[in-house]
């Protein structure tokens, strides 16, 4: 790979020219990475929701993704041309306080901003068309054969683990996994009920059963989904529309009070509302992990709170990126955690608008995008 060290890499990049419009393969220029930046050849890339929602173009999407590290940037310490890393839409600086602390991922310097298109360095983009700059995504871009990262926004990993499975614990499979494992935190023998039974549903529902749960309650308003979802460990189902009464009641007649806990994945505020008043009272514990409206208000009787009832957030499954997520590579590679059923559907890149009909359309958990094909 020594070659184009330093030099600027031609390669192709699947351009997002303005809002709602397909994507356009290009030969994009890919700039050499600067101080404690990271340049890294892509692999294999999957698709999540977020993908798309901007207002600012011409940008490269793509935030899930496996790679090989090409070069690193002046003062790269930790990782060296070679390298097997997932890119994190999300960073882990190891320096400010979140980053100091055990109890928060939430990095200062590095965290999720999706407006941002430019390198922190020095302000500007690292890829270009004929000169025009062509903005970046939440830090990692992959949706191009060749993208430059913050160090901070890496995970290196086993370079024994299949880039083509692990590549989807960067993002949506990492947050509901560990929404279940380190924040609801069943005990082996409770019950957990999931809202939303999507790519991130699933992964809440698969941690439940890698923790040993004894009954997993599936909630969507999409009976289509149960059938897929009996995969990670759903054991019963509950869709809301046959019921006439709020589903946080029908849960509560089916557990004898409520559930032990419960993982909301949609970011509907209905759902949030139901999965904090379904879980039991003295212990139950309640996550939210979907994103709401920015107008929406959370709205439920104190009540519900003094009667020990627990109520929580998280973001990215309370995984800091760097130091958390090769250890989740480990649970794939030891079996404990299963991935193949995610992934539904694979296409080459030259197909890549294909992958987005897939989701569009709700065919899909996880569609496979293979660089170079």
């Amino acid at each position: 790979m020594s070659s184009t060290v330093g030099q600027v890499i031609k390669c192709k990049a699947a351009v997002a020219w303005e809002a709602g419009k397909p994507l356009v393969i290009e030969e994009v220029e890919v700039a050499p990475p600067q101080a404690n930046e990271v340049r890294v050849k892509i692999l294999f890339t999957s698709l999540c929701h977020t993908d798309g929602q901007t207002p600012l173009f011409p940008r490269i999407f793509g935030h899930e993704a496996g790679g090989i590290v090409e070069s690193v940037g002046e003062g790269v310490t930790d990782l060296k041309p070679g390298d097997h890393v997932l890119p994190v839409f999300t960073g882990e600086c190891k320096e400010c306080r979140h980053c100091k602390s055990e109890e928060s991922n939430m990095c200062d310097l590095l965290r999720i901003n999706t407006d941002r298109g430019v390198m922190l360095t020095d302000g500007k983009s690292r890829f270009s068309i004929n000169g025009q700059p062509i903005y970046h995504f939440v830090g990692t871009s992959t949706f191009s054969e060749y993208t430059v990262v913050h160090v901070g926004c890496l995970a290196k990993i086993n370079p024994a683990a299949p880039l083509d499975k692990v590549c989807v614990l960067s993002c949506g499979i990492s947050t509901g996994l560990g929404a279940t494992l380190n924040v609801a935190k069943p005990k082996k023998g409770q019950s957990v009920a999931v809202f939303g039974l999507g790519a991130v549903g699933l992964a809440a529902a698969e941690g439940a059963r890698i923790a040993g749960a004894s009954r997993i309650i599936g909630v969507d308003l999409n009976p289509d989904r149960f059938e897929e979802a009996k995969k990670f460990g759903v054991t019963e189902f509950v869709n809301p529309k046959d019921h006439d009464k709020p589903v946080q009641q029908v849960l509560a007649d089916m557990t004898d009070g409520g559930v032990d806990r419960a993982v909301e994945c949609t970011g509907s505020i209905q759902a949030m509302i139901s999965a904090f008043e379904c879980v039991h009272d003295g212990w139950g514990v309640a996550v939210l992990v979907g994103v709401p409206n920015k107008d929406d208000a959370f709205k439920t009787h104190p009540m519900n709170l003094l009667n020990e009832r627990t109520l929580k957030g998280t973001f990215f499954g309370n995984y800091k990126p760097r130091t958390d997520i090769p250890g989740v590579v480990e649970k794939y590679m030891n079996k404990e955690l299963e991935l193949e059923k995610f992934i539904t559907h694979s296409v080459p890149f030259s197909e890549i608008n294909k992958a987005f009909d897939y989701m569009l359309q709700g065919k899909s958990i996880r569609c496979i995008i293979t660089m170079g094909a």
